[in-house]
């Protein structure tokens, strides 16, 4: 994939399984993901897994932040987690917005990296509610580590609040 070093420029040395990735200051409506990384018989936690995450702005852009070329690509909303003992993750950031001038449904980019194995990407995180996800962006393609589309709902603290649960290798070629 192209930039796909991104996920190492500018990680952080400590990881937790939770992260924020937006500033309080940031403009666009909260939002909260979590969920399960599996292992590949889809039961067994997986711990010790790094999540990579990016995703546009309020304005549907990927503006940029600091750091390697990579890295500014994917824009400074960008963020890291490390599974704890029961595979759990859990980002807080905003809810992307699409593209301008695109009919490309709003999505956050996710990348896996296991231990001792090579990073590889799952489907991106898409809205059900989305209008521009349409039914044949729907059934396009077997899901690469689970489902990626998510219900949204808010909570009493008008967060958007979804979950994900992720297996390892599902739908990977070439996966060990």
């Amino acid at each position: 994939c192209e930039c796909c070093e991104g996920i190492y420029q500018g990680i952080p040395q400590q990881l937790n399984w939770q992260t924020t990735i937006v500033a309080k200051t940031e403009p666009g409506e909260p939002m909260e993901i979590s969920g399960i990384v599996y292992q590949k018989d889809g039961k067994t936690p997986a711990p010790n897994v790094i999540v990579y995450v990016y995703h546009t702005d309020n304005e549907g852009l990927y503006t940029k932040g600091k750091g390697e070329p990579c890295a500014l690509r994917h824009g400074h909303l960008r963020g890291w987690m490390k599974t704890d003992a029961q595979g759990r993750y859990q980002f807080m950031t905003i809810r992307p917005k699409p593209y301008p001038n695109a009919n490309i449904a709003a999505h956050v980019h996710v990348f896996i990296k296991e231990p001792n194995k090579n990073d590889y990407y799952i489907d991106e995180y898409e809205f059900d509610d989305d209008p521009l996800l349409t039914p044949q962006a729907r059934q396009r393609q077997a899901p690469k580590g689970g489902l990626g589309i998510i219900r949204l709902q808010k909570n009493a603290q008008s967060v958007w609040v979804g979950r994900r649960d992720i297996v390892l290798g599902l739908n990977i070629s070439n996966y060990p």
